[in-house]
Protein backbone atom coordinates (compact mmCIF):
# COMPACT_ATOMS: atom_id res chain seq x y z
CA UNK A 1 0.00 0.00 0.00
CA UNK A 2 2.84 2.40 0.86
CA UNK A 3 4.55 1.71 -2.45
CA UNK A 4 1.27 2.42 -4.36
CA UNK A 5 0.85 5.75 -2.54
CA UNK A 6 4.48 6.62 -3.29
CA UNK A 7 4.13 5.80 -7.00
CA UNK A 8 0.87 7.77 -7.30
CA UNK A 9 2.43 10.79 -5.55
CA UNK A 10 5.51 10.59 -7.76
CA UNK A 11 3.38 10.43 -10.92
CA UNK A 12 1.30 13.39 -9.75
CA UNK A 13 4.32 15.64 -9.03
CA UNK A 14 6.08 14.54 -12.22
CA UNK A 15 3.01 15.45 -14.27
CA UNK A 16 2.70 18.76 -12.46
CA UNK A 17 6.37 19.61 -12.98
CA UNK A 18 6.18 18.71 -16.66
CA UNK A 19 3.11 20.88 -17.13
CA UNK A 20 4.83 23.84 -15.49
CA UNK A 21 8.21 23.56 -17.20
CA UNK A 22 7.14 22.59 -20.76
CA UNK A 23 5.51 25.43 -22.71
CA UNK A 24 2.41 24.77 -24.79
CA UNK A 25 2.91 24.18 -28.49
CA UNK A 26 2.62 27.45 -30.42
CA UNK A 27 2.46 28.25 -34.10
CA UNK A 28 5.35 30.25 -35.62
CA UNK A 29 3.08 33.27 -35.77
CA UNK A 30 2.41 33.02 -32.01
CA UNK A 31 6.05 32.50 -31.08
CA UNK A 32 8.43 35.35 -30.29
CA UNK A 33 11.60 35.78 -32.44
CA UNK A 34 13.63 34.24 -29.63
CA UNK A 35 11.43 31.09 -29.77
CA UNK A 36 11.53 30.77 -33.58
CA UNK A 37 14.18 28.90 -35.54
CA UNK A 38 16.35 30.86 -38.01
CA UNK A 39 14.30 29.32 -40.86
CA UNK A 40 11.05 30.71 -39.35
CA UNK A 41 12.47 34.21 -38.78
CA UNK A 42 12.42 36.99 -41.34
CA UNK A 43 15.76 38.44 -42.54
CA UNK A 44 15.12 41.50 -40.35
CA UNK A 45 14.80 39.28 -37.25
CA UNK A 46 17.92 37.22 -37.94
CA UNK A 47 21.38 38.10 -36.65
CA UNK A 48 24.22 38.69 -39.17
CA UNK A 49 25.65 35.27 -38.33
CA UNK A 50 22.28 33.62 -39.22
CA UNK A 51 21.85 35.48 -42.51
CA UNK A 52 23.14 34.22 -45.84
CA UNK A 53 25.61 36.43 -47.78
CA UNK A 54 22.75 37.38 -50.11
CA UNK A 55 20.71 38.66 -47.12
CA UNK A 56 23.57 40.63 -45.55
CA UNK A 57 24.31 44.26 -46.27
CA UNK A 58 27.65 45.24 -47.91
CA UNK A 59 28.91 46.56 -44.54
CA UNK A 60 28.14 43.24 -42.85
CA UNK A 61 29.94 41.30 -45.58
CA UNK A 62 33.03 43.53 -45.22
CA UNK A 63 33.08 43.08 -41.42
CA UNK A 64 32.83 39.30 -41.79
CA UNK A 65 35.91 39.25 -44.06
CA UNK A 66 38.09 41.17 -41.56
CA UNK A 67 40.66 39.00 -39.67
CA UNK A 68 40.60 38.67 -35.92
CA UNK A 69 42.76 41.05 -33.89
CA UNK A 70 46.15 39.61 -32.80
CA UNK A 71 45.85 37.56 -29.63
CA UNK A 72 42.06 37.44 -29.79
CA UNK A 73 40.34 34.14 -30.53
CA UNK A 74 36.92 34.02 -32.10
CA UNK A 75 36.29 30.55 -30.67
CA UNK A 76 33.88 30.42 -27.79
CA UNK A 77 35.53 27.27 -26.43
CA UNK A 78 38.93 28.99 -26.36
CA UNK A 79 37.49 31.91 -24.41
CA UNK A 80 35.80 29.55 -21.98
CA UNK A 81 39.01 27.56 -21.47
CA UNK A 82 40.95 30.75 -20.80
CA UNK A 83 38.38 31.88 -18.25
CA UNK A 84 38.52 28.51 -16.53
CA UNK A 85 42.32 28.61 -16.47
CA UNK A 86 42.26 32.11 -14.96
CA UNK A 87 39.80 30.98 -12.31
CA UNK A 88 41.84 27.91 -11.46
CA UNK A 89 45.11 29.84 -11.00
CA UNK A 90 44.26 31.17 -7.49
CA UNK A 91 43.24 27.67 -6.45
CA UNK A 92 46.55 26.21 -7.64
CA UNK A 93 48.48 28.98 -5.89
CA UNK A 94 46.48 28.46 -2.71
CA UNK A 95 47.27 24.75 -2.74
CA UNK A 96 50.97 25.47 -3.15
CA UNK A 97 50.86 27.88 -0.20
CA UNK A 98 49.00 25.44 2.02
CA UNK A 99 45.48 26.74 1.89
CA UNK A 100 43.73 26.30 5.23
CA UNK A 101 41.23 23.52 5.38
CA UNK A 102 40.94 20.69 7.83
CA UNK A 103 44.54 21.34 8.72
CA UNK A 104 44.77 21.50 12.47
CA UNK A 105 46.67 24.63 13.49
CA UNK A 106 46.88 25.69 9.88
CA UNK A 107 43.26 26.82 9.98
CA UNK A 108 42.39 30.28 11.26
CA UNK A 109 41.32 29.78 14.84
CA UNK A 110 38.61 32.12 16.05
CA UNK A 111 36.10 32.45 18.83
CA UNK A 112 32.92 30.56 17.81
CA UNK A 113 30.27 32.87 16.40
CA UNK A 114 32.73 35.70 15.68
CA UNK A 115 32.33 37.30 12.26
CA UNK A 116 35.67 38.07 10.65
CA UNK A 117 36.78 39.88 7.56
CA UNK A 118 38.36 37.66 4.92
CA UNK A 119 41.10 40.29 4.47
CA UNK A 120 42.99 40.96 7.73
CA UNK A 121 44.73 44.29 8.35
CA UNK A 122 48.32 44.72 7.27
CA UNK A 123 49.68 44.41 10.83
CA UNK A 124 47.62 41.32 11.63
CA UNK A 125 49.61 38.78 13.65
CA UNK A 126 52.93 39.32 11.88
CA UNK A 127 55.79 37.48 13.58
CA UNK A 128 59.43 38.62 13.18
CA UNK A 129 62.32 36.19 13.29
CA UNK A 130 63.66 38.06 16.29
CA UNK A 131 61.81 39.95 18.99
CA UNK A 132 63.47 43.29 19.78
CA UNK A 133 66.42 42.07 17.74
CA UNK A 134 67.45 39.66 20.50
CA UNK A 135 64.94 36.97 21.39
CA UNK A 136 64.85 34.22 18.74
CA UNK A 137 61.42 33.67 17.29
CA UNK A 138 62.17 31.02 14.69
CA UNK A 139 59.38 28.70 15.86
CA UNK A 140 56.62 31.29 15.44
CA UNK A 141 54.44 31.43 12.31
CA UNK A 142 52.49 34.57 11.43
CA UNK A 143 48.70 34.50 11.63
CA UNK A 144 46.95 33.32 8.44
CA UNK A 145 50.29 32.08 7.05
CA UNK A 146 50.05 28.48 5.84
CA UNK A 147 53.59 27.14 5.43
CA UNK A 148 54.27 23.57 4.43
CA UNK A 149 55.31 21.19 7.21
CA UNK A 150 59.03 21.44 7.98
CA UNK A 151 61.36 18.85 6.54
CA UNK A 152 63.84 16.88 8.66
CA UNK A 153 66.54 19.36 7.72
CA UNK A 154 64.37 22.32 8.67
CA UNK A 155 63.51 20.75 12.03
CA UNK A 156 67.21 20.30 12.70
CA UNK A 157 67.86 23.94 11.79
CA UNK A 158 65.14 25.19 14.14
CA UNK A 159 66.61 23.21 17.05
CA UNK A 160 70.16 24.33 16.22
CA UNK A 161 69.30 28.01 15.82
CA UNK A 162 67.39 28.04 19.11
CA UNK A 163 70.23 26.25 20.92
CA UNK A 164 73.32 28.08 19.63
CA UNK A 165 72.01 31.48 18.65
CA UNK A 166 73.96 34.25 20.39
CA UNK A 167 70.89 35.04 22.47
CA UNK A 168 70.91 31.47 23.87
CA UNK A 169 74.09 32.29 25.82
CA UNK A 170 72.44 35.39 27.29
CA UNK A 171 69.25 33.59 28.34
CA UNK A 172 71.26 30.74 29.87
CA UNK A 173 72.93 33.30 32.14
CA UNK A 174 69.52 34.66 33.12
CA UNK A 175 68.11 31.17 33.80
CA UNK A 176 71.10 30.16 35.93
CA UNK A 177 71.08 33.22 38.16
CA UNK A 178 67.93 32.48 40.27
CA UNK A 179 69.03 28.92 41.07
CA UNK A 180 72.48 30.25 41.94
CA UNK A 181 71.04 32.84 44.32
CA UNK A 182 68.85 30.20 45.97
CA UNK A 183 71.87 27.91 46.33
CA UNK A 184 69.73 25.10 44.92
CA UNK A 185 72.77 22.83 44.56
CA UNK A 186 75.24 23.63 47.37
CA UNK A 187 77.84 21.17 46.07
CA UNK A 188 78.29 23.33 42.95
CA UNK A 189 79.98 25.99 45.04
CA UNK A 190 79.73 29.78 45.08
CA UNK A 191 81.40 32.77 43.47
CA UNK A 192 82.17 32.95 39.78
CA UNK A 193 83.27 29.34 39.64
CA UNK A 194 80.03 28.21 41.30
CA UNK A 195 77.97 30.41 38.97
CA UNK A 196 79.80 28.87 36.01
CA UNK A 197 78.66 25.43 37.20
CA UNK A 198 75.07 26.61 37.21
CA UNK A 199 75.51 28.36 33.88
CA UNK A 200 76.69 25.44 31.74
CA UNK A 201 73.99 23.20 33.21
CA UNK A 202 71.30 25.76 32.36
CA UNK A 203 72.70 26.07 28.83
CA UNK A 204 72.76 22.27 28.43
CA UNK A 205 69.17 21.98 29.71
CA UNK A 206 67.99 24.41 27.05
CA UNK A 207 69.96 22.83 24.20
CA UNK A 208 68.88 19.28 25.04
CA UNK A 209 65.26 20.43 25.35
CA UNK A 210 65.39 22.15 21.95
CA UNK A 211 66.74 19.11 20.15
CA UNK A 212 64.21 16.85 21.86
CA UNK A 213 61.12 18.99 21.22
CA UNK A 214 62.07 20.54 17.86
CA UNK A 215 64.04 17.78 16.15
CA UNK A 216 64.17 14.25 17.56
CA UNK A 217 60.59 13.73 18.75
CA UNK A 218 58.98 15.66 15.83
CA UNK A 219 60.77 13.27 13.45
CA UNK A 220 59.58 10.20 15.34
CA UNK A 221 55.98 11.41 15.84
CA UNK A 222 55.82 13.43 12.57
CA UNK A 223 54.67 16.55 14.36
CA UNK A 224 55.11 20.25 13.60
CA UNK A 225 56.50 21.91 16.73
CA UNK A 226 56.13 25.49 15.47
CA UNK A 227 53.76 27.96 17.11
CA UNK A 228 50.95 29.09 14.80
CA UNK A 229 49.76 32.53 15.85
CA UNK A 230 46.02 33.02 16.39
CA UNK A 231 46.24 36.81 16.19
CA UNK A 232 42.61 37.79 16.83
CA UNK A 233 39.77 37.23 19.23
CA UNK A 234 39.35 37.97 22.93
CA UNK A 235 42.56 38.24 24.92
CA UNK A 236 41.55 35.53 27.39
CA UNK A 237 40.70 33.17 24.55
CA UNK A 238 44.03 33.84 22.83
CA UNK A 239 45.92 33.22 26.08
CA UNK A 240 44.06 29.94 26.48
CA UNK A 241 44.92 29.03 22.90
CA UNK A 242 48.62 29.78 23.50
CA UNK A 243 48.74 27.58 26.60
CA UNK A 244 46.83 24.79 24.88
CA UNK A 245 49.64 24.49 22.32
CA UNK A 246 51.63 22.70 25.03
CA UNK A 247 49.34 19.70 24.60
CA UNK A 248 48.01 20.27 21.04
CA UNK A 249 50.07 20.62 17.89
CA UNK A 250 49.56 19.91 14.18
CA UNK A 251 51.00 16.78 12.68
CA UNK A 252 53.01 16.98 9.48
CA UNK A 253 49.80 16.05 7.65
CA UNK A 254 48.08 19.07 9.23
CA UNK A 255 45.69 17.43 11.72
CA UNK A 256 45.60 18.34 15.40
CA UNK A 257 47.28 15.76 17.60
CA UNK A 258 48.63 15.31 21.10
CA UNK A 259 51.86 17.28 21.46
CA UNK A 260 54.08 14.34 22.33
CA UNK A 261 57.14 16.28 21.21
CA UNK A 262 56.62 18.91 23.89
CA UNK A 263 55.43 16.68 26.74
CA UNK A 264 57.80 13.74 26.24
CA UNK A 265 60.66 15.88 24.93
CA UNK A 266 60.80 17.98 28.07
CA UNK A 267 60.43 14.84 30.18
CA UNK A 268 63.45 13.22 28.51
CA UNK A 269 65.40 16.45 28.96
CA UNK A 270 64.64 16.46 32.69
CA UNK A 271 65.64 12.81 32.93
CA UNK A 272 68.93 13.32 31.10
CA UNK A 273 69.72 16.14 33.48
CA UNK A 274 70.25 13.57 36.20
CA UNK A 275 73.51 12.62 34.46
CA UNK A 276 75.12 16.04 35.01
CA UNK A 277 73.37 17.42 38.12
CA UNK A 278 74.78 16.54 41.56
CA UNK A 279 73.87 13.01 42.64
CA UNK A 280 72.46 14.32 45.90
CA UNK A 281 69.74 16.14 43.93
CA UNK A 282 68.64 13.17 41.83
CA UNK A 283 65.13 12.57 43.11
CA UNK A 284 61.75 12.17 41.48
CA UNK A 285 60.73 15.47 43.01
CA UNK A 286 63.65 17.45 41.54
CA UNK A 287 63.33 15.76 38.16
CA UNK A 288 59.59 16.47 38.00
CA UNK A 289 60.22 20.06 39.06
CA UNK A 290 62.67 20.62 36.19
CA UNK A 291 60.16 19.06 33.78
CA UNK A 292 57.30 21.31 34.94
CA UNK A 293 59.55 24.37 34.90
CA UNK A 294 60.45 23.74 31.27
CA UNK A 295 56.79 23.27 30.30
CA UNK A 296 55.79 26.40 32.20
CA UNK A 297 58.52 28.43 30.52
CA UNK A 298 57.37 27.28 27.08
CA UNK A 299 53.76 28.13 27.97
CA UNK A 300 54.70 31.68 28.97
CA UNK A 301 56.79 31.98 25.80
CA UNK A 302 53.77 30.98 23.70
CA UNK A 303 51.65 33.66 25.36
CA UNK A 304 54.36 36.25 24.74
CA UNK A 305 54.63 35.19 21.11
CA UNK A 306 50.86 35.38 20.66
CA UNK A 307 50.60 38.97 21.90
CA UNK A 308 53.91 40.29 20.61
CA UNK A 309 52.43 41.52 17.28
CA UNK A 310 49.88 43.57 19.24
CA UNK A 311 52.52 44.96 21.60
CA UNK A 312 54.94 45.87 18.85
CA UNK A 313 52.30 47.50 16.67
CA UNK A 314 49.95 49.22 19.10
CA UNK A 315 52.25 49.89 22.07
CA UNK A 316 55.75 50.25 20.65
CA UNK A 317 54.51 51.35 17.19
CA UNK A 318 57.00 49.12 15.43
CA UNK A 319 56.64 47.76 11.93
CA UNK A 320 56.95 44.00 11.89
CA UNK A 321 58.01 41.99 8.86
CA UNK A 322 56.10 38.75 8.36
CA UNK A 323 58.06 35.54 8.67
Amino acid sequence: MHSRIFLNSFAFFFTLATAVTLPAQQTPAQQTPAQQTPAQQTPAQQTPAQQTPAQQTPAQVAMAELPDAPGVSSSLSTTTDAAQATTSQPDAQSQQQGTPGNKGDRILYAKPGTKQSSTPPADFGQQPKRILGLMPNFRAVSAVARPAPPTVKEKFKIATFNSFDYSAFVFAAIDAYPTYLENSYPTLGSGWSGYGQYYWRAFTDKAVGNYMTDFLFPIITREDSRYFTLGRGRKLYRAYYALSRLVITPSDSGNNTLNISEIAGKGVQAGLGNFYYPSSSITWSNTSQRWLEQLGRDGLTNIFREFWPDISTHVLHMKQAAQ
